[in-house]
């Protein structure tokens, strides 16, 4: 190894969703694993951590989780990378209703409102920049097909990657997963139930081809999607190693689709070396089972939610922007 050298470290999480008991619904065993996860992480030598979405459990209703959030990250020692999740800001848009009559698909879309909300508290949604020979570089490809103004500077965003300087590695994250199954799959229907999942944590066609083509040409060889929490061995995509990862705090879903998947929550430790970057899954020390939680999952409607089950007082309330 070349004396001018020194291996380094950086680490990867996604998917902590912390909640708070002062809204309609509350899981604080999310809330003690993430707490962990931090311990660990924080005792790491790392020169920086980046956050893969969904910070909150429920930020693109309630500010309020995003100054949890927010003041939650600057406990650590190290600075932190974010873009959004969809629980932060919101879903990929769709015009049409799924079979789950408990949400309402399209009041579920994301906002341009929140998305600047969002980056006032944590910077730009897209964001790359090089540290020590290595490009990172972090998006939240839901934009696509959004139609919003933020799809427009999304796309010039990605469309200049490929003009920057080179680096000996380009490590880019995303929430959604670019694809479920394959690169090639066919767009899912999200109108059929057995459909909704995959068509709800994936990126659609042409979109996707469109973002791949572009990490490709920007060097990207490290890819990081969160969003399904649950692990997938690493996939290598015409050249590009595409990681899967688990939760740091949710609990694992889709997890009968597949033979080999990783359901503990934790987090990414990579190291970088002369040779490459070397990824490795560091479980939570802390993988007790839920209790404790109350109200509903999912994306019930803003009707629906019962904010009388705070359990500390005073409730929130949905921003009231979001009632017009």
């Amino acid at each position: 190894m070349s004396d001018a050298f020194k291996p380094w470290t950086f680490l990867h999480v996604n998917d902590s969703h912390l909640g708070t008991p002062r809204s309609y619904r509350f899981r604080p065993t999310m809330d003690r694993r993430w707490a962990r996860t931090k311990e660990q992480m924080a005792a790491i030598n790392a020169d920086f951590l980046l956050h893969g979405g969904d910070l909150t459990r429920d930020g693109d209703t309630h500010e309020y989780e995003y100054l949890l959030a927010r003041e939650d990250l600057d406990t650590l020692p190290f600075p932190t990378f974010v873009i959004p999740g969809n629980m932060d800001v919101g879903n990929k848009h769709t015009g049409r209703q799924g079979p789950f009559n408990d949400r309402d698909d399209a009041r579920l879309n994301m906002k341009s409102e929140r998305l600047q909300l969002f980056a006032s508290y944590f910077g730009p949604i897209h964001w790359t920049f090089l540290h020590k020979g290595v490009r990172f570089t972090g998006f939240y490809a839901a934009v696509a097909g959004s139609g919003l103004r933020e799809e427009e500077r999304f796309w010039r965003f990605m469309e200049r990657l490929p003009a920057l300087p080179p680096a000996r590695h380009h490590v880019a994250m995303m929430h959604y997963w670019l694809y479920i199954d394959r690169m090639d799959e066919p767009n899912w229907d999200m109108t059929q139930r057995e459909q909704y999942h995959p068509w709800y944590f994936g990126i659609d066609q042409p979109h996707r081809a469109r973002i791949f083509r572009l990490l490709k040409a920007a060097g990207v060889d490290i890819l990081f999607c969160g969003h399904v929490h649950t692990g997938r061995p690493v996939e290598i995509v015409e050249g590009m190693r595409v990681y899967k990862t688990p939760a740091a705090g949710n609990t694992a879903q889709l997890t009968s689709r597949w033979p080999e998947i990783e359901t503990r929550q934790g987090f990414q430790r990579c190291e970088v070396t002369e040779s490459g970057i070397e990824v490795a899954f560091v479980p939570c020390a802390d993988q007790s089972p839920e209790t404790g939680g109350y109200g509903p999952g999912g994306h019930p409607r803003l009707q629906g939610r019962d904010y009388s089950l705070a359990r500390e007082k005073p409730p929130l309330a949905p921003d009231p922007w979001l009632l017009r």
